[in-house]
Protein backbone atom coordinates (compact mmCIF):
# COMPACT_ATOMS: atom_id res chain seq x y z
CA UNK A 1 0.00 0.00 0.00
CA UNK A 2 1.47 3.39 -1.01
CA UNK A 3 1.98 6.36 1.28
CA UNK A 4 -0.71 8.27 -0.62
CA UNK A 5 -3.22 5.45 -0.11
CA UNK A 6 -2.41 5.40 3.62
CA UNK A 7 -3.14 9.11 3.83
CA UNK A 8 -6.39 8.61 1.97
CA UNK A 9 -7.47 5.91 4.41
CA UNK A 10 -6.78 8.19 7.37
CA UNK A 11 -8.75 10.98 5.71
CA UNK A 12 -11.63 8.63 4.85
CA UNK A 13 -11.86 7.30 8.42
CA UNK A 14 -11.86 10.89 9.71
CA UNK A 15 -14.71 11.83 7.39
CA UNK A 16 -16.69 8.78 8.54
CA UNK A 17 -16.29 9.90 12.14
CA UNK A 18 -17.46 13.41 11.24
CA UNK A 19 -20.47 11.88 9.45
CA UNK A 20 -21.40 10.16 12.71
CA UNK A 21 -20.94 13.41 14.65
CA UNK A 22 -23.42 15.15 12.36
CA UNK A 23 -26.14 12.70 13.34
CA UNK A 24 -25.10 12.70 17.00
CA UNK A 25 -25.58 16.47 17.33
CA UNK A 26 -28.76 16.58 15.22
CA UNK A 27 -30.45 13.81 17.18
CA UNK A 28 -29.84 15.47 20.54
CA UNK A 29 -32.56 18.04 19.80
CA UNK A 30 -35.65 15.79 19.75
CA UNK A 31 -35.17 13.91 23.07
CA UNK A 32 -34.13 17.08 24.88
CA UNK A 33 -37.22 18.73 23.40
CA UNK A 34 -39.35 16.24 25.37
CA UNK A 35 -38.25 18.00 28.56
CA UNK A 36 -39.26 21.39 27.21
CA UNK A 37 -42.58 19.97 26.06
CA UNK A 38 -43.32 18.86 29.63
CA UNK A 39 -42.51 22.37 30.83
CA UNK A 40 -45.07 23.89 28.44
CA UNK A 41 -48.01 21.65 29.37
CA UNK A 42 -47.25 19.07 26.69
CA UNK A 43 -46.89 21.50 23.78
CA UNK A 44 -45.23 19.52 21.01
CA UNK A 45 -44.76 22.68 18.96
CA UNK A 46 -42.64 24.37 21.62
CA UNK A 47 -40.89 21.11 22.39
CA UNK A 48 -39.80 20.81 18.74
CA UNK A 49 -38.61 24.40 18.41
CA UNK A 50 -35.05 23.33 19.22
CA UNK A 51 -35.16 20.81 16.41
CA UNK A 52 -36.53 23.49 14.10
CA UNK A 53 -33.76 25.94 15.04
CA UNK A 54 -31.17 23.26 14.34
CA UNK A 55 -32.77 22.60 10.97
CA UNK A 56 -33.24 26.27 10.04
CA UNK A 57 -29.51 26.86 10.39
CA UNK A 58 -28.99 25.07 7.06
CA UNK A 59 -30.91 27.79 5.22
CA UNK A 60 -28.77 30.51 6.80
CA UNK A 61 -25.37 28.79 6.75
CA UNK A 62 -25.51 26.70 3.58
CA UNK A 63 -23.91 29.09 1.08
CA UNK A 64 -21.53 30.77 3.61
CA UNK A 65 -20.28 27.29 4.54
CA UNK A 66 -19.50 26.55 0.90
CA UNK A 67 -17.63 29.84 0.55
CA UNK A 68 -15.69 29.12 3.74
CA UNK A 69 -14.73 25.72 2.35
CA UNK A 70 -13.47 27.34 -0.85
CA UNK A 71 -11.48 29.94 1.11
CA UNK A 72 -9.78 27.95 3.89
CA UNK A 73 -10.06 24.32 2.72
CA UNK A 74 -11.53 21.09 4.07
CA UNK A 75 -9.52 20.54 7.25
CA UNK A 76 -9.76 24.10 8.57
CA UNK A 77 -13.49 24.24 7.80
CA UNK A 78 -14.01 21.00 9.71
CA UNK A 79 -12.04 22.39 12.67
CA UNK A 80 -14.12 25.57 12.66
CA UNK A 81 -17.31 23.49 12.49
CA UNK A 82 -16.22 21.37 15.46
CA UNK A 83 -15.38 24.48 17.49
CA UNK A 84 -18.77 26.02 16.65
CA UNK A 85 -20.45 22.76 17.65
CA UNK A 86 -18.77 22.88 21.05
CA UNK A 87 -20.03 26.45 21.54
CA UNK A 88 -23.55 25.44 20.52
CA UNK A 89 -23.70 22.57 23.01
CA UNK A 90 -22.12 24.74 25.73
CA UNK A 91 -24.81 27.40 25.23
CA UNK A 92 -27.44 24.67 25.58
CA UNK A 93 -25.73 23.68 28.83
CA UNK A 94 -25.95 27.29 30.02
CA UNK A 95 -29.74 27.16 29.55
CA UNK A 96 -29.79 24.93 32.61
CA UNK A 97 -28.02 27.65 34.61
CA UNK A 98 -30.20 30.62 33.62
CA UNK A 99 -33.05 31.49 36.02
CA UNK A 100 -36.20 29.89 34.50
CA UNK A 101 -38.43 32.45 36.23
CA UNK A 102 -37.03 35.30 34.10
CA UNK A 103 -39.06 36.03 30.98
CA UNK A 104 -37.90 37.18 27.54
CA UNK A 105 -40.21 37.51 24.53
CA UNK A 106 -43.02 35.99 26.62
CA UNK A 107 -40.96 32.80 27.06
CA UNK A 108 -38.66 31.65 29.89
CA UNK A 109 -35.19 33.10 29.37
CA UNK A 110 -33.53 29.71 29.77
CA UNK A 111 -35.65 28.37 26.90
CA UNK A 112 -34.48 31.24 24.67
CA UNK A 113 -30.88 30.43 25.56
CA UNK A 114 -31.48 26.79 24.67
CA UNK A 115 -32.92 27.74 21.27
CA UNK A 116 -29.87 29.91 20.60
CA UNK A 117 -27.60 26.99 21.44
CA UNK A 118 -29.55 24.68 19.14
CA UNK A 119 -29.27 27.23 16.33
CA UNK A 120 -25.49 27.55 16.80
CA UNK A 121 -25.13 23.76 16.88
CA UNK A 122 -27.05 23.71 13.58
CA UNK A 123 -24.33 25.91 12.04
CA UNK A 124 -21.79 23.26 13.04
CA UNK A 125 -23.80 20.41 11.51
CA UNK A 126 -24.26 22.35 8.29
CA UNK A 127 -20.53 23.07 7.96
CA UNK A 128 -19.61 19.46 8.74
CA UNK A 129 -22.02 18.27 6.04
CA UNK A 130 -20.44 20.74 3.63
CA UNK A 131 -17.05 19.16 4.29
CA UNK A 132 -17.70 15.42 4.42
CA UNK A 133 -19.83 14.95 1.31
CA UNK A 134 -17.49 16.46 -1.30
CA UNK A 135 -14.41 15.19 0.57
CA UNK A 136 -15.58 11.57 0.44
CA UNK A 137 -16.66 11.95 -3.19
CA UNK A 138 -13.26 13.36 -4.18
CA UNK A 139 -11.25 10.89 -2.07
CA UNK A 140 -13.04 8.14 -3.94
CA UNK A 141 -12.19 9.76 -7.25
CA UNK A 142 -15.82 10.58 -8.05
CA UNK A 143 -17.99 8.16 -10.02
CA UNK A 144 -18.93 4.80 -8.49
CA UNK A 145 -16.19 4.80 -5.84
CA UNK A 146 -17.09 8.32 -4.69
CA UNK A 147 -20.73 7.32 -4.37
CA UNK A 148 -19.72 4.17 -2.45
CA UNK A 149 -17.82 6.21 0.16
CA UNK A 150 -20.73 8.62 0.61
CA UNK A 151 -23.09 5.66 1.10
CA UNK A 152 -20.71 4.18 3.69
CA UNK A 153 -20.57 7.54 5.46
CA UNK A 154 -24.36 7.60 5.46
CA UNK A 155 -24.32 4.22 7.22
CA UNK A 156 -22.26 5.66 10.08
CA UNK A 157 -24.61 8.64 10.11
CA UNK A 158 -27.64 6.38 10.46
CA UNK A 159 -25.95 4.25 13.11
CA UNK A 160 -25.27 7.33 15.25
CA UNK A 161 -28.83 8.50 14.60
CA UNK A 162 -30.19 5.18 15.85
CA UNK A 163 -27.98 5.01 18.96
CA UNK A 164 -28.14 8.65 20.11
CA UNK A 165 -31.83 8.69 21.20
CA UNK A 166 -31.26 5.42 23.08
CA UNK A 167 -28.25 6.91 24.88
CA UNK A 168 -30.12 10.09 25.72
CA UNK A 169 -33.15 8.16 26.93
CA UNK A 170 -31.01 5.95 29.16
CA UNK A 171 -29.30 8.95 30.75
CA UNK A 172 -32.43 11.08 31.20
CA UNK A 173 -34.80 8.35 32.37
CA UNK A 174 -38.48 9.16 32.88
CA UNK A 175 -39.44 12.74 32.07
CA UNK A 176 -41.85 14.55 34.42
CA UNK A 177 -42.82 18.18 35.03
CA UNK A 178 -40.04 18.30 37.61
CA UNK A 179 -37.38 17.24 35.10
CA UNK A 180 -35.04 20.18 34.46
CA UNK A 181 -32.77 20.84 31.52
CA UNK A 182 -29.86 20.38 33.93
CA UNK A 183 -30.84 16.71 34.17
CA UNK A 184 -29.45 16.18 30.68
CA UNK A 185 -26.04 17.61 31.63
CA UNK A 186 -24.39 14.16 31.32
CA UNK A 187 -25.53 14.07 27.69
CA UNK A 188 -24.20 17.56 27.05
CA UNK A 189 -20.91 16.71 28.76
CA UNK A 190 -20.56 13.74 26.41
CA UNK A 191 -21.34 15.95 23.40
CA UNK A 192 -18.78 18.59 24.43
CA UNK A 193 -16.21 15.86 25.11
CA UNK A 194 -16.80 14.42 21.64
CA UNK A 195 -16.18 17.84 20.07
CA UNK A 196 -13.00 18.44 22.07
CA UNK A 197 -11.65 14.99 21.24
CA UNK A 198 -12.52 15.38 17.55
CA UNK A 199 -10.82 18.78 17.39
CA UNK A 200 -7.60 17.46 18.93
CA UNK A 201 -7.48 14.34 16.75
CA UNK A 202 -8.28 16.17 13.51
CA UNK A 203 -5.62 18.79 14.27
CA UNK A 204 -2.93 16.11 13.95
CA UNK A 205 -4.30 14.37 10.86
CA UNK A 206 -2.83 15.57 7.55
CA UNK A 207 -5.62 16.15 5.06
CA UNK A 208 -4.83 17.75 1.72
CA UNK A 209 -7.58 19.41 -0.28
CA UNK A 210 -8.27 17.15 -3.29
CA UNK A 211 -8.83 20.12 -5.59
CA UNK A 212 -5.75 22.07 -4.43
CA UNK A 213 -3.88 23.63 -7.32
CA UNK A 214 -0.56 21.91 -7.97
CA UNK A 215 0.99 25.17 -9.11
CA UNK A 216 0.26 26.81 -5.78
CA UNK A 217 -1.56 29.67 -7.51
CA UNK A 218 -4.76 31.08 -6.12
CA UNK A 219 -7.78 29.38 -7.67
CA UNK A 220 -9.83 31.71 -9.88
CA UNK A 221 -13.60 31.15 -10.14
CA UNK A 222 -14.83 32.51 -13.48
CA UNK A 223 -18.29 31.01 -13.12
CA UNK A 224 -20.39 29.41 -10.36
CA UNK A 225 -22.05 26.03 -9.82
CA UNK A 226 -25.31 27.60 -11.05
CA UNK A 227 -23.78 27.65 -14.56
CA UNK A 228 -24.12 23.86 -14.73
CA UNK A 229 -27.61 22.63 -15.65
CA UNK A 230 -27.14 19.21 -14.06
CA UNK A 231 -26.13 20.87 -10.79
CA UNK A 232 -29.15 23.21 -10.75
CA UNK A 233 -31.50 20.29 -11.32
CA UNK A 234 -29.52 18.32 -8.72
CA UNK A 235 -29.96 21.07 -6.13
CA UNK A 236 -33.72 20.89 -6.72
CA UNK A 237 -33.44 17.09 -6.40
CA UNK A 238 -31.81 17.44 -2.97
CA UNK A 239 -34.62 19.80 -1.87
CA UNK A 240 -37.20 17.27 -3.06
CA UNK A 241 -35.37 14.25 -1.66
CA UNK A 242 -35.06 15.56 1.90
CA UNK A 243 -38.74 16.49 1.83
CA UNK A 244 -39.62 12.96 0.71
CA UNK A 245 -37.36 11.35 3.32
CA UNK A 246 -38.89 13.35 6.19
CA UNK A 247 -42.48 13.46 4.92
CA UNK A 248 -43.02 9.72 4.41
CA UNK A 249 -42.41 8.56 8.03
CA UNK A 250 -43.68 11.80 9.61
CA UNK A 251 -47.11 11.66 8.00
CA UNK A 252 -47.22 7.88 8.51
CA UNK A 253 -46.81 8.41 12.25
CA UNK A 254 -49.74 10.84 12.29
CA UNK A 255 -51.84 8.44 10.21
CA UNK A 256 -51.27 5.44 12.46
CA UNK A 257 -51.77 7.50 15.61
CA UNK A 258 -55.11 8.86 14.38
CA UNK A 259 -58.10 6.76 15.46
CA UNK A 260 -60.99 9.21 15.03
CA UNK A 261 -60.53 11.77 12.26
CA UNK A 262 -60.69 11.51 8.49
CA UNK A 263 -58.05 9.23 7.09
CA UNK A 264 -57.61 7.11 10.22
CA UNK A 265 -57.07 3.43 9.61
CA UNK A 266 -59.95 1.06 10.36
CA UNK A 267 -59.99 -0.89 13.63
CA UNK A 268 -57.05 1.07 15.05
CA UNK A 269 -56.06 -0.37 18.46
CA UNK A 270 -55.99 1.59 21.69
CA UNK A 271 -52.21 1.85 21.54
CA UNK A 272 -52.23 3.19 17.97
CA UNK A 273 -49.95 6.12 18.89
CA UNK A 274 -47.32 3.76 20.26
CA UNK A 275 -47.51 1.57 17.17
CA UNK A 276 -47.23 4.66 14.98
CA UNK A 277 -44.00 5.71 16.65
CA UNK A 278 -42.44 2.27 16.38
CA UNK A 279 -43.47 1.81 12.76
CA UNK A 280 -42.07 5.20 11.78
CA UNK A 281 -38.90 4.33 13.67
CA UNK A 282 -38.58 1.12 11.67
CA UNK A 283 -38.48 3.26 8.51
CA UNK A 284 -35.32 4.97 9.80
CA UNK A 285 -33.83 1.60 10.74
CA UNK A 286 -34.37 0.41 7.19
CA UNK A 287 -32.55 3.51 5.98
CA UNK A 288 -29.52 2.33 7.95
CA UNK A 289 -29.81 -1.10 6.32
CA UNK A 290 -30.21 0.44 2.88
CA UNK A 291 -27.18 2.68 3.28
CA UNK A 292 -25.06 -0.26 4.36
CA UNK A 293 -26.16 -2.22 1.28
CA UNK A 294 -25.51 0.86 -0.83
CA UNK A 295 -21.96 1.08 0.51
CA UNK A 296 -21.36 -2.52 -0.58
CA UNK A 297 -22.67 -2.17 -4.13
CA UNK A 298 -21.84 1.48 -4.72
CA UNK A 299 -18.45 0.63 -6.20
CA UNK A 300 -20.04 -1.64 -8.81
CA UNK A 301 -23.31 0.11 -9.66
CA UNK A 302 -23.48 3.65 -11.04
CA UNK A 303 -25.25 6.45 -9.18
CA UNK A 304 -27.56 6.88 -12.16
CA UNK A 305 -28.63 3.24 -12.07
CA UNK A 306 -29.11 3.29 -8.29
CA UNK A 307 -31.20 6.48 -8.30
CA UNK A 308 -33.28 5.29 -11.27
CA UNK A 309 -34.05 1.97 -9.60
CA UNK A 310 -34.97 3.24 -6.13
CA UNK A 311 -37.04 6.15 -7.50
CA UNK A 312 -39.10 3.79 -9.66
CA UNK A 313 -39.57 1.25 -6.84
CA UNK A 314 -40.46 4.05 -4.41
CA UNK A 315 -43.16 5.29 -6.78
CA UNK A 316 -44.66 1.79 -7.05
CA UNK A 317 -44.67 1.41 -3.25
CA UNK A 318 -46.42 4.75 -2.71
CA UNK A 319 -49.00 4.07 -5.44
CA UNK A 320 -49.71 0.75 -3.75
CA UNK A 321 -50.08 2.47 -0.38
CA UNK A 322 -52.51 5.05 -1.79
CA UNK A 323 -54.82 2.53 -3.44
CA UNK A 324 -54.66 -0.16 -0.71
CA UNK A 325 -57.98 -0.35 1.25
CA UNK A 326 -57.80 0.71 4.89
CA UNK A 327 -59.42 -2.59 5.80
CA UNK A 328 -56.44 -4.56 4.45
CA UNK A 329 -53.97 -5.22 7.25
CA UNK A 330 -50.86 -7.33 7.59
CA UNK A 331 -48.27 -8.38 10.12
CA UNK A 332 -44.88 -6.71 9.91
CA UNK A 333 -41.74 -6.85 12.06
CA UNK A 334 -41.50 -3.55 13.96
CA UNK A 335 -38.21 -2.41 15.48
CA UNK A 336 -38.92 -1.37 19.10
CA UNK A 337 -35.43 -0.17 19.97
CA UNK A 338 -34.04 -3.44 21.30
CA UNK A 339 -35.78 -6.13 19.25
CA UNK A 340 -38.37 -6.82 16.55
CA UNK A 341 -41.99 -7.73 17.25
CA UNK A 342 -44.68 -8.81 14.78
CA UNK A 343 -47.35 -6.10 14.75
CA UNK A 344 -50.64 -5.78 12.85
CA UNK A 345 -50.64 -2.67 10.64
CA UNK A 346 -52.41 -1.49 7.48
CA UNK A 347 -50.85 -2.84 4.30
CA UNK A 348 -50.22 0.76 3.23
CA UNK A 349 -48.02 1.27 6.30
CA UNK A 350 -45.81 -1.67 5.39
CA UNK A 351 -45.42 -0.37 1.83
CA UNK A 352 -44.45 3.10 3.08
CA UNK A 353 -41.95 1.72 5.59
CA UNK A 354 -40.25 -0.18 2.76
CA UNK A 355 -39.65 3.19 1.11
CA UNK A 356 -36.91 3.64 3.69
CA UNK A 357 -34.78 1.20 1.73
CA UNK A 358 -35.26 3.41 -1.33
CA UNK A 359 -34.63 6.83 0.23
CA UNK A 360 -31.56 5.53 2.07
CA UNK A 361 -29.19 5.77 -0.90
CA UNK A 362 -30.68 8.81 -2.64
CA UNK A 363 -28.57 11.50 -0.98
CA UNK A 364 -25.26 10.02 -2.04
CA UNK A 365 -26.47 9.24 -5.54
CA UNK A 366 -27.88 12.73 -6.14
CA UNK A 367 -24.79 14.43 -4.71
CA UNK A 368 -22.48 12.26 -6.79
CA UNK A 369 -24.37 12.98 -10.00
CA UNK A 370 -24.78 16.70 -9.35
CA UNK A 371 -21.11 17.46 -8.62
CA UNK A 372 -19.69 15.21 -11.34
CA UNK A 373 -17.49 17.37 -13.58
CA UNK A 374 -17.68 20.49 -11.37
CA UNK A 375 -13.98 20.41 -10.43
CA UNK A 376 -13.03 23.57 -8.54
CA UNK A 377 -16.69 24.52 -8.15
CA UNK A 378 -17.43 21.46 -6.00
CA UNK A 379 -16.92 23.24 -2.66
CA UNK A 380 -19.37 26.04 -3.48
CA UNK A 381 -21.83 23.46 -4.80
CA UNK A 382 -21.71 21.59 -1.49
CA UNK A 383 -22.70 24.76 0.37
CA UNK A 384 -25.70 25.26 -1.91
CA UNK A 385 -26.73 21.66 -1.27
CA UNK A 386 -26.75 22.32 2.46
CA UNK A 387 -29.10 25.27 1.94
CA UNK A 388 -31.48 23.06 -0.05
CA UNK A 389 -31.85 20.71 2.93
CA UNK A 390 -34.59 23.10 4.02
CA UNK A 391 -36.84 21.07 1.72
CA UNK A 392 -37.20 18.71 4.67
CA UNK A 393 -39.28 21.38 6.35
CA UNK A 394 -41.22 22.65 3.33
CA UNK A 395 -42.50 19.53 1.56
CA UNK A 396 -43.75 17.75 4.72
CA UNK A 397 -45.66 20.93 5.54
CA UNK A 398 -47.28 20.86 2.09
CA UNK A 399 -48.01 17.15 2.46
CA UNK A 400 -49.74 17.62 5.81
CA UNK A 401 -51.76 20.54 4.43
CA UNK A 402 -53.02 18.14 1.75
CA UNK A 403 -53.78 15.59 4.48
CA UNK A 404 -55.77 18.16 6.46
CA UNK A 405 -57.88 18.91 3.39
CA UNK A 406 -58.31 15.34 2.10
CA UNK A 407 -56.93 12.10 3.63
CA UNK A 408 -53.57 10.94 4.88
CA UNK A 409 -53.05 8.47 2.06
CA UNK A 410 -54.03 10.98 -0.61
CA UNK A 411 -51.37 13.34 0.77
CA UNK A 412 -48.73 10.89 -0.43
CA UNK A 413 -49.28 12.33 -3.90
CA UNK A 414 -46.73 14.97 -2.78
CA UNK A 415 -43.80 12.54 -2.30
CA UNK A 416 -45.04 10.59 -5.34
CA UNK A 417 -44.58 13.68 -7.53
CA UNK A 418 -41.21 14.22 -5.87
CA UNK A 419 -40.08 10.69 -6.73
CA UNK A 420 -41.21 11.23 -10.32
CA UNK A 421 -38.90 14.25 -10.46
CA UNK A 422 -36.00 12.23 -9.04
CA UNK A 423 -36.60 9.59 -11.71
CA UNK A 424 -36.46 12.31 -14.37
CA UNK A 425 -33.25 13.65 -12.87
CA UNK A 426 -31.61 10.24 -12.84
CA UNK A 427 -32.54 9.47 -16.45
CA UNK A 428 -32.21 12.89 -18.11
CA UNK A 429 -31.45 15.83 -15.82
CA UNK A 430 -28.17 14.48 -14.42
CA UNK A 431 -26.34 14.65 -17.74
CA UNK A 432 -23.63 17.31 -17.82
CA UNK A 433 -24.41 19.46 -20.86
CA UNK A 434 -21.93 22.18 -19.89
CA UNK A 435 -18.66 20.35 -20.52
CA UNK A 436 -17.29 23.44 -22.26
CA UNK A 437 -16.88 25.24 -18.92
CA UNK A 438 -13.29 25.12 -17.59
CA UNK A 439 -13.30 23.55 -14.11
CA UNK A 440 -9.58 23.55 -13.28
CA UNK A 441 -6.76 26.09 -13.13
CA UNK A 442 -4.22 23.52 -14.28
CA UNK A 443 -2.56 23.86 -17.65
Amino acid sequence: MTKKQNKNIVAIITMMFLFAMISFVTNLAAPIGVIWSSKFEGSNTLGMLGNMMNFAAYLVMGIPAGKLLSRIGYKKTALVAIAVGFVGVFVQYLSGVVDPSSIFLSLPANFIVYLLGAFIAGFSVCMLNTVVNPMLNLLGGGGKKGNQLIQLGGTFNSLAGTLTPMLVGALIGTVTKDTAISNVNPVLYIAMGVFVGAFIILSFIPIKDPEQSKSGKKVVYERSPWAFRHFVLGAIAIFVYVGIEVGIPGTLNFYLSNTTEMGAWVDAPANAATIGGFVAGTYWFLMLVGRFIGSLIGGKVSSKAMLTTVSAIGMLLIIGAIIAPKTTTTLMPVFTGSSFAMTMVPLSALLLVLCGLCTSIMWGSIFNLAVEGLGKYTEAASGIFMMMVVGGGVLPLVQNWVADNSTYMLSYIVPLIGLAYLLYYALIGSKNVNTDIVVTDEE
